[in-house]
């Protein structure tokens, strides 16, 4: 009982600390989804994977149990979040789309830390900084370069 509460708790503060490291670039781009947001949407997620999985535990010698239908949710859930974070701006300027996408990545992520794949976990998010953060430079000088 003891071992199962640590697990759990070091997957959920494992899912937060990963989580608040995306969540903390789009809080200092000012970005609607902050830090709060990345972070709960990390950690509901791997809530929702750790009960899939406590329930397919405890029936599946009662009732045949698919583990992965609550988790189909989660990306369902999250798609309707992530429309919420696009807003179209003038004519042709979409904003929103890469808060959109860091919201359904940290959903991944908490998914993946829910599932004890922490490897995957720790990857994406290095992953998805570095995207955030290195190539946002590139990406300037690209726009820079087309526009003359």
């Amino acid at each position: 009982m003891i071992t199962e509460y640590l697990e759990v708790t070091f997957k959920i503060f494992l899912c937060i600390f990963l989580c608040a490291i995306i969540g903390s670039e789009r809080e200092i781009r000012h970005k609607g989804a902050g830090l709060r947001t990345h972070i709960l949407v990390g950690v509901g997620s791997a809530m929702i994977v750790l009960t899939s999985f406590y329930i397919f535990e405890q029936y599946k010698s009662i009732t045949i149990i698919d583990p992965t239908r609550m988790i189909t949710g989660i990306v369902t859930g999250i798609g309707f979040l992530c429309a919420g974070t696009i807003i179209r701006s003038g004519d042709s300027e979409v904003r929103g789309l890469t808060t959109a996408a860091t919201l359904w990545v940290v959903s991944g992520i908490g998914m993946a830390v829910g599932a004890g794949h922490y490897s995957a976990a720790i990857v994406s998010t290095s992953t998805v900084f570095f995207i955030l953060i290195g190539l946002r430079s590139i990406e300037y000088k690209l726009k820079n370069h087309f526009r003359n």
